[in-house]
C-alpha cells in the first residue's frame, strides 16, 4: 500500500513537470515572459504590439495560463473603460533568467542556424 502512494505521487509529480515544460516551451509563453521581463508592467494592447504575431486570441489564452501557473499577476483597475495590467511575479521573474538565456542563445547563434538550414535546402533540392 505504501509503494502505491508513492507511484501515485510520483505520477502526479511527472505529469505536473510535463504540464509546466510543455507551458514553458511554448513561443508564445517565452515571447510573453521576455516582454514583461523588459517592461515592469504592460497593458494587454502594450503585449500584443511586443509580440510580433500573436492574435489576440492565443494571447489571451497565454496570459490566463501563466496567470493560472502563478507566473504573471493580472490587475484589474475599477475604471471605465476597464485597466488591465500583467506583471511577472516573482516566479515568472525567476523564469527570466532562463528566458534570456534562450533568447540571448538564438540571437548568437542565428546566423549559425541560417546558414545550416540553408545547406539543408540546398542539399535536398539536389535530390
Amino acid at each position: 500500500m505504501e509503494t502505491m502512494k508513492i507511484t501515485d505521487t510520483n505520477s502526479r509529480s511527472q505529469l505536473l513537470a510535463r504540464e509546466v515544460i510543455d507551458r514553458i516551451a511554448d513561443k508564445w509563453t517565452l515571447l510573453v515572459i521576455d516582454a514583461l521581463g523588459k517592461n515592469e508592467k504592460l497593458r494587454f494592447t502594450q503585449l500584443r504590439k511586443h509580440i510580433n504575431g500573436i492574435s489576440q486570441k492565443m494571447l489571451t489564452q497565454t496570459l490566463r495560463r501563466l496567470e493560472r501557473d502563478g507566473l504573471i499577476s493580472r490587475h484589474v483597475y475599477p475604471v471605465v473603460p476597464p485597466k488591465v495590467e500583467y506583471k511577472l511575479t516573482e516566479l515568472g521573474g525567476s523564469l527570466l533568467v532562463t528566458v534570456k538565456a534562450i533568447c540571448g542563445w538564438v540571437d548568437q547563434n542565428l546566423h549559425s542556424i541560417e546558414s545550416a538550414r540553408q545547406r539543408y535546402e540546398s542539399k535536398n533540392e539536389e535530390l
